[in-house]
């Protein structure tokens, strides 16, 4: 008898759209594989809704808060379901961008240098006063600023100079409560997803994006023609090494299981610096885990069922 799949999109996040293409896709991929498949929005009824469906598995599809956050795993842990992707504390990390960075640092991982802003700092404690001192923290303009816990790239800007930081910061912080301002690295970017098995991690290759716009924004991202792909990325075979060697270190770091998507750049100094992890990688026409796939024969179809199969049965 085929297994039933739920398939969790959409949601509230902001995220939602971006969401529900991603589910729709595994939706199809799953059906074609002859599983039974249960799409399920996020709503007040989604817990009475799996209780009384009972699937074998759930196939997270959602992304954004409450998809990538831990606070969705969390749930599914308490109802004794399994379900695709990295566990709680593994979520959790990657979510806060801040605070992953801070065990990069720790594990001697490249990152580029940053300093975190939070809502409350501005509103209670003064920070509007300090921003003077952001150059001589990240080592100068241009910066990125970003929210700490947001996906799709949303809120980001380049910031070329001091006279846009508070209004990067003020976007940034309309999307969380916390900022990044980071250090802009000049190089390639790379988006290198891994898959996790018994083996270990196995890392696909790194796919290399380079934007018209000269920024991997969400309308770089989910808009066709605005980036330019290399799959796989244009590295000689030291720095190719380099780099998904340190993908598969920095998954193993967070604690990820089964999927994690790492995003870093190739800096022209000859360094791979770790931006973020992607717990729950889209899976939309343009997404970046399929088109890694795809570059080592794993097609659409059998990149859905590898991650399925990675939690059936587990628990129960």
């Amino acid at each position: 008898m085929a297994e039933k799949i739920a398939v969790l999109m959409g949601g509230q996040s902001l995220e939602r759209e971006v969401s529900l293409m991603s589910g729709q896709r595994v939706c199809d991929a799953l059906a074609a594989d002859g599983y039974k498949v249960l799409p399920l929005d996020v709503t007040a009824e989604l817990v009475s809704t799996l209780r009384a469906e009972k699937p074998d598995a759930v196939y997270i599809a959602l992304h954004g808060k409450y998809g990538e956050d831990g606070t969705i795993q969390e749930l599914l842990e308490f109802l004794g379901i399994p379900y695709t992707g990295p566990g709680v504390v593994a979520s959790a990390l990657a979510w806060d961008k801040s605070l992953s960075k801070r065990l990069f640092l720790e594990a001697g991982i490249p990152t580029p240098r940053w300093v975190t802003f939070t809502a409350d700092a501005f509103k209670k404690a003064g920070a509007a006063t300090a921003l003077d001192l952001v150059p001589a923290a990240v080592g100068g303009f241009p910066v990125v600023v970003k929210p700490s816990e947001q996906g799709s790239a949303l809120g980001l800007t380049k910031v070329e100079d001091a006279e846009g930081l508070a209004e990067a910061l003020l976007t940034a912080l309309s999307f969380g409560d916390t900022a990044i301002v980071e250090e802009w690295i000049d190089g390639r970017e790379l988006a290198v997803s891994v898959l996790g098995d018994a083996d270990g991690p196995r890392v696909l290759p790194p796919v290399e994006m380079v934007p018209v716009s000269g920024l991997f924004d969400f309308s770089a991202m989910y808009t066709p023609g605005e980036t330019e792909y290399y799959v796989p990325a244009r590295l000689g075979d030291a720095e190719m090494e380099q780099v998904t060697d340190l993908a598969a270190q920095v998954h193993m770091l967070i604690g990820c299981e089964r999927v994690s998507r790492v995003d870093m750049v190739f800096g022209t100094d000859g360094v791979p610096y770790v931006l973020e992890v992607n717990t729950s990688p889209g899976m939309t026409e343009t997404s970046l885990l399929p088109m890694a796939a795809a570059a080592v024969g794993i097609d659409f179809q059998e990149l859905v069922a590898l991650l399925v199969r990675s939690v059936l049965h587990v628990g129960g």
